[in-house]
């Protein structure tokens, strides 16, 4: 039986509200103004980084939030939530659902799938799986994830040739098939017909950021077309 608060997200858009380097709404007020915008058009939780910025958005609005702690690995490659004092510092603040680094590659001695065995053993939270490879979320659902996301795919040292334009349709599509728990569809969804695919292939719910708050990379999109014409 599902989290009643999952169950919530069935079906619906989830925005993820992130912002870094020299942003203008790299702050918790602007992350925050992106959260709202979000909201105001149907966005059914939002997806954020950063204790101060994931503070602000929970206290300000009502729908659900994902957070997640940023920060990397030896070799430069993102890592999402990567200690235990990552996590406490999340619950701390009351975030719904913790966003966890589901690959095999270890932090503090576990692979993705044991640390998150051991965070759903010492604490009362709902936890996310990123994920890059079906085995990882296949091993993240047997250690007790609540959802896996394919967010991490295209972004570690073994996937990065599905770094492409489009997004993961056959992988999403592929978990679904596999694994009994939601399937959250994420990475590279830049259109809305890429969002309907992905919930027609079985998807539970899909999360978008770059395409609604990064306004600055919308931009370079629409500007590298134009040289080419």
């Amino acid at each position: 039986m599902l989290n009643e608060l999952i169950e919530k997200l069935k079906g619906q858009l989830i925005v993820s509200c992130q912002a870094e380097g020299d942003s203008p709404f790299n702050s918790p007020e602007g992350v925050t103004m992106f959260a709202k915008a979000a909201i105001m058009g149907g966005a059914a939780a939002i997806r954020s980084e950063g204790i101060e910025k994931t503070k602000m958005i929970i206290e300000q609005t009502q729908v659900p939030v994902i957070g997640l702690i940023k920060s990397k690995f030896e070799d430069g490659s993102v890592r999402i939530t990567g200690s235990l004092k990552d996590v406490k510092d999340l619950i701390s603040i009351g975030t719904h659902i913790i966003a966890i680094d589901g690959t095999f590659r270890k932090r503090e001695k576990l692979t993705g799938p044991e640390f998150i065995k051991k965070v759903k053993s010492d604490f009362n939270c709902l936890v996310m799986a990123d994920i890059a490879k079906e085995d990882e979320a296949i091993a993240c659902a047997e250690a007790g994830a609540d959802i896996v996301s394919t967010t991490l795919n295209g972004y570690t040292p073994e996937t990065v040739g599905d770094k492409i334009k489009s997004p993961n349709f056959e992988l999403v599509k592929s978990l679904v098939d596999k694994i009994k728990i939601p399937i959250i569809a994420e990475g590279r969804i830049n259109t809305p017909q890429d969002a309907k695919r992905m919930i027609d292939l079985g998807a539970f719910a899909v999360v978008v950021g770059t395409a609604i708050t990064r306004p600055h990379i919308v931009t370079s999109w629409f500007v590298e077309a134009m040289k080419k014409v």
